[in-house]
């Protein structure tokens, strides 16, 4: 490029931007990409050490005082925007005995799963259900929800929200409750399980709203479930056994951004590679083991939590028997028919190269 032309494009390069305009092939690269080029990198929480940090955050600030007293897990590839992935928010949350965290409501959608405490309980939309480790619960978008702990020990659980999803959209909006830190109760515990997660709906049943109308789903029936298909022995060489939670009223995931699962491992199982664009964060119930996401190797034991970025290569490898939950952005990449997996047949005799096979 001769001088002349060069400082004709730079001029052009300086109108361009005083009108608040740039040239896409200046940028297209970065904007339109191969393949994706995720920020989140492969990270782990240790259970233990963020136990610790909960405790102590227990000591110093109250449930009231917080509103919400939870550790946000930051990926470390997107410190300071509270994301764990480019798309989902994380957290660790702490309630105390006796506490109550107050009611309130927001756009964004929110998924919990248990993973230590009795007594606690969490109230949506006027129903209040007990929390035992394990239980799989919702809190759709615009629902009042409160939570609570009336037993003796300190209840913790991982929260999940699509908040980066909805501030991207510039529709975020909350509200408190206005009659008190506790919303009423106007149905019995198991209401909305008995009305719609046995096969049966009320007559003429209209859905509200794009979500399940069941917001807890019971560890006991989830393991349930699991065992009877580990009896089958159909274990999948990339999952072992592996359910997706579903909305009973429609087959489809529980909320309308957000996917969640439920795997179970046995000891020695050695999983083959998996990827796919949904970047996926895991909480380990029970066992241990670890993960490699691409050349990185991650070391799990139960109540950790990790996270593999989009278009990594996975594969689980469990000492003991084992049980993850993972929750990912799955619902929203599909209704946006962006989303795609990839599964690598791991050739006989361990060698290194794979052949790749997709899966619509």
């Amino acid at each position: 490029m001769n001088d002349d032309l060069a400082s004709r494009r730079a001029m052009l390069f300086e109108r361009l931007d005083s009108v608040d305009t740039a040239p896409l092939w200046a940028v297209m690269s970065k904007l339109v990409t191969p393949k994706p080029q995720p920020r989140s990198v492969p990270a782990k929480w240790s259970y233990a050490q963020m136990r610790d940090l909960l405790l102590e955050a227990g000591v110093l600030i109250t449930a009231k005082e917080a509103e919400r007293r939870v550790l946000i897990l930051e990926n470390p590839g997107l410190r300071g925007h509270s994301q764990i992935t480019q798309s989902l928010y994380a957290g660790l949350q702490l309630i105390m005995p006796g506490e109550i965290a107050p009611s309130h409501r927001h756009a964004a959608a929110a998924l919990r799963f248990v993973i230590e405490g009795e007594g606690g309980y969490t109230a949506v939309d006027g129903e209040r259900i007990s929390m035992q480790p394990g239980d799989f619960i919702l809190t759709p978008s615009w629902t009042f929800h409160d939570h609570g702990n009336a037993g003796d020990v300190p209840v913790i659980w991982l929260d999940g929200l699509d908040v980066p999803i909805v501030n991207m959209f510039d529709a975020s909006f909350a509200q408190s409750y206005p009659d008190g830190d506790t919303q009423a109760v106007t149905r019995p515990e198991g209401d909305a399980l008995a009305r719609f997660g046995c096969n049966l709906v009320p007559l003429e049943y209209t859905p509200a709203g794009q979500s399940s109308p069941v917001f807890h789903y019971p560890y006991a029936r989830t393991l349930a479930a699991l065992n009877q298909l580990e009896k089958q022995g159909n274990w999948d060489r990339w999952h072992g056994i592996k359910l997706q939670y579903t909305n009973p009223i429609n087959g489809a995931y529980p909320m309308p951004t957000m996917a969640a699962f439920i795997q179970k491992l046995k000891a020695g199982f050695d999983g083959a590679r998996y990827r796919s664009t949904d970047a996926t964060v895991y909480c380990v119930k029970d066992g241990s083991g670890y993960t490699m996401i691409g050349e990185t190797r991650i070391e799990w034991r139960q109540g950790d939590v990790f996270v593999t970025p989009s278009w990594a290569y996975v594969a689980h490898h469990a000492s003991t028997d084992t049980v993850l939950f993972s929750f990912s952005d799955r619902a929203a990449q599909k209704a946006l028919g962006l989303w795609r997996e990839e599964y690598a047949e791991e050739p006989s005799g361990g060698s290194s190269s794979a052949e790749e096979i997709c899966r619509p």
